[in-house]
């Protein structure tokens, strides 16, 4: 792990697949003392932020630009088994598909080598409420990770 102490946390790729780790912490559980179902929609986001950031997407700058922002426009999830307090976990992120103005991601929320919510994203790129292309150089990048996968 490279930085410092005061850096925050930052998943990595291997192969075509990002790596994304994190505890689960009592917030994140329900009265039934498991993680709360919503809360893996903040894992697998936060995962695929780091995925993008991580590619080489700079999301921020974009959104600054006026040039466009991901929105989910598509989340099918299965919930497989629970997560527990203090449990740990990885997000798999893989990109599966890139279009013009969007792209398939299947993401994973493991506890070792169990799967506990399995979900496959479409994060459409728009402006102003329209889908718009992505800038290329992005297409380029999810191309290049569509490909090693094949």
């Amino acid at each position: 792990m490279s930085g410092t102490v005061d850096t925050p946390y930052q998943g990595a790729f291997l192969g075509r697949v990002h790596h994304f780790a994190l505890r689960v912490y009592f917030e994140d559980t329900d009265v039934s003392g498991v993680v709360y179902h919503a809360n893996y929609l903040k894992y697998i986001e936060r995962a695929r932020s780091d995925m993008l950031r991580a590619a080489g997407i700079d999301q921020r700058a974009a959104i600054e630009s006026g040039e466009g922002v991901y929105v989910v426009a598509g989340l099918d999830i299965k919930y497989r088994a629970p997560a527990k307090l203090d449990d740990d976990l990885v997000v798999l992120s893989e990109v599966l598909e890139v279009r013009a103005a969007s792209c398939a991601i299947h993401q994973r929320v493991m506890r070792g080598t169990d799967i506990l919510a399995d979900a496959r994203v479409t994060a459409a790129f728009v402006w102003e409420g329209r889908p718009k292309r992505q800038p290329r150089a992005w297409v380029e990048i999810f191309r290049r990770l569509t490909e090693e996968r094949d």
